[in-house]
Formats: structure tokens, sequence, C-alpha cells
């Protein structure tokens, strides 16, 4: 069953946020991270990839479904989060380690709407359907419940979508590897809803990058007025360790089991 809803060009999304109707933005949400290659909760299994379930909006979302099922339905149970307790799965792009387990998943629950982009292939929607899924394509920037937005496909050679959540202390952003760039995904985040960069959560995407590039995107984070980063999944181990230097108290370190709530 394919299911199409409104497209919002950034006018219009604009324009939307900025009337007089706009809901109050969310106060109150948490992320667990339950797939990821990086280590917390040793009770859980770390494997490369990287999934987020997220609490507080109105609809809950299960950000990307990690590389393989049964990992993420594993670590899921011991996290006590249930199939049936997702209203949304978000794919931020087609790689299998994002993508893998969405198919084990959604046998245990068929009712959870599938956002993917518009340039995922045919076989992978007619998966879903068969499964008796419904999905949404995504191209252009849209609103995906209240408080919540893609910032649509990014990207050229590797085509990529970001989750941005709009909270009483900023935007949250949410990537899964940001393959067309950290900073532009920011960038793009900021412009779209017109607020502050509160937090920004999973794949930096900088496994092989230089000292000097992460120093500068730590400083471009800065300038964007980012106030903390959670980097997960391919952010890569010096990454992590240069931005916990830059922002100290700020940095929150990523992993599969990892709570992150914001007040």
């Amino acid at each position: 069953m394919f299911y199409l809803i409104k497209v919002f060009s950034l006018a219009m999304l604009l324009s939307t946020l900025s009337s007089d109707t706009l809901p109050e933005r969310t106060n109150s949400i948490s992320m667990t991270i339950v797939y990821d290659n990086y280590q917390f909760d040793p009770e859980l299994k770390a494997e490369w990839g990287f999934s987020c379930f997220i609490r507080g909006t109105q609809k809950t979302i299960l950000f990307d479904t990690g590389g393989d099922g049964s990992t993420l339905l594993s670590n899921m149970r011991k996290l006590e989060i249930t199939p049936s307790q997702v209203d949304l799965i978000f794919l931020s792009h087609i790689h299998g380690d994002h993508t893998g387990g969405l198919f084990e998943f959604l046998k245990k629950n068929q009712k959870a709407k599938v956002f993917l982009l518009h340039s995922f292939p045919s076989p992978f929607k007619e998966e879903i359907t068969a499964l008796g899924a419904p999905y949404v394509e995504v191209k252009e920037p849209i609103q995906i419940c209240q408080n919540v937005f893609s910032t649509g496909e990014m990207g050229t050679s590797v085509k990529e979508q970001s989750l941005i959540i709009q909270t009483e202390k900023g935007l949250v952003i949410i990537t899964g590897c940001a393959h067309p760039g950290i900073v532009g995904i920011v960038k793009k985040a900021k412009e779209l809803l017109d607020r502050n960069a509160y937090m920004v959560l999973g794949g930096f995407h900088l496994l092989s990058s230089s000292k000097e590039k992460i120093e500068g995107i730590a400083g471009e984070f800065r300038k964007m007025g980012v106030e903390k980063v959670a980097p997960c999944h391919c952010s890569g181990d010096k990454a992590r360790e240069l931005l916990q230097q830059e922002y100290k108290g700020d940095f929150i370190g990523g992993g599969v089991g990892k709570l992150i709530e914001i007040q």
C-alpha cells in the first residue's frame, strides 16, 4: 500500500512555521540508541550500523534499523522497547547498515509507516508493501508529524535525509551517516526552520578525516550555535576525541543502549 503526503517546499515550511497557529515546540523527548558499533550498555550487542528510538514526539519514531534484524530486535527487547511502540520508521539512506533490520522489524509491526527516499530502489519498496506496511516517499523537505521534519533528499552519489525535531531548546538534528556532509546538513536544518541548532546526533561520516578537517567542522558547529554533539556510528574515534575536547561537558558519548533526554 502506497501512501502520499503533502510535500512542503522551503517557502511553504517557513510560512507554516511562522503562522500564529504553530503548535508549541516539543519540550521533552528521549532518544535511545538501539543499534550502534560503539558500546555503551555491555548487555547489548554492538554491531556496525545505527538505529535510534525516539519518544516524546507526537509519533514515536525508529530512526534507521541497523544492519541486522535479529540484533535490532534483541537489543530493543533488552531495553524493554516493543516493536508495537513504533509509529513511524525513518530511513536515512539505502545502505544496509541502516536498512538491514527493516524487514524483520516489519514482520513484528506492519502498521509502522516507513518514510524513505524517493530514490530507493523499487524492489525495496515492493518488499515493504509485500509485508503489509505503508510507506511514504520523500524527495523535498516535509513535515513528518508535529514538530518533526525531514531535510528532504540531500547529496549526489549517496542520497540521504536527516531528521529534525523542533524542541524548546532548539533543533535536534539526527543523521544516519551524513554522506552529504554534516555541516551542510546542519545548515539546511537551520535554514528550513529558522531556529538555533541545539544538538546534533548520529553518524558524522568522519572515519578517515584529518585532524584539521574535524577541527574545522567543530569550528563550523560553534559558528552555527550547535550546543551539544553526540557522534555515533561512522563518526570515528578521532572525531569523537576532538569533539569531546572542544565541547567538554556538552559532548555526549554515544553507543548502543545510550539514553539521551532533553527536558
